[in-house]
């Protein structure tokens, strides 16, 4: 009888529409058996899982060609072992959203992830000059939060275009990375075993 081969569990770092959960889409992509996606927000509860052997692969980014390296991803990989098997360069193009019949001059805060803030410096110096800026844990989670009304009504977040379509908000701007290409470096890692192990 032929051992029945369980479903690979990919974690990555960050909710549903980031960047990260499209980096996975892609991994699984050119995978035999269709893993299943869990949104874990940050590298910390990636590699976490990984660890403890709750997921089998994780994704999540470590530079991008504007904003540098992504440090959270560097603090949690100094408390962890694993092992990198692949890495992913995506074209990340950040957008404008909003909840719906919000005006731009209605905004009084932007949030979203330090490195999107960092991508989308000269943008936001250009519209939006003095205005306030609020670091949140992942793009996509602050589209989620600003839906579900955990940030104020005239904040607008900077994240994929399609969270708009997913949470319900209206897209103000897109493409508004202050570099293009703008480009991520993910890397997909597994967890580190001794010898003739595997996961």
């Amino acid at each position: 009888m032929l051992k029945k081969i369980k479903k690979i569990h990919i974690g990555v770092s960050g909710d549903r529409g980031s960047f990260s959960e499209e980096a996975g889409i892609i991994y699984s992509a050119g995978l035999a058996s269709k893993p299943k996606i869990v949104c874990l927000i940050d590298m910390e509860n990636v590699l976490s899982a990984l660890n403890s052997g709750s997921i089998n692969l994780g994704i999540f980014p470590v530079v991008n060609s504007r904003g540098g390296l992504v440090h959270p991803a560097f603090d949690a990989m100094g408390k962890y072992q694993f092992k990198m098997i692949d890495e992913i360069w995506l074209d990340v193009k950040q957008s404008l959203l909003s909840k719906k019949n919000i005006t731009k001059a209605e905004i009084r805060a932007v949030a979203s992830h330090s490195q999107a803030l960092t991508q989308c410096e000269r943008y936001l110096e250009k519209e939006f000059p003095k205005i306030k800026l609020i670091e949140w844990e992942d793009t996509a989670k602050a589209a989620r939060d600003l839906a579900e009304g955990k940030l104020k009504k005239n904040v607008a977040v900077i994240a994929p275009a399609r969270c708009a379509e997913m949470y319900g908000l209206q897209v103000l701007d897109r493409n508004i990375q202050d570099t293009h290409p703008n480009l991520t470096t993910f890397i997909v890692v597994k967890k580190y075993l001794s010898r003739n192990k595997s996961f």
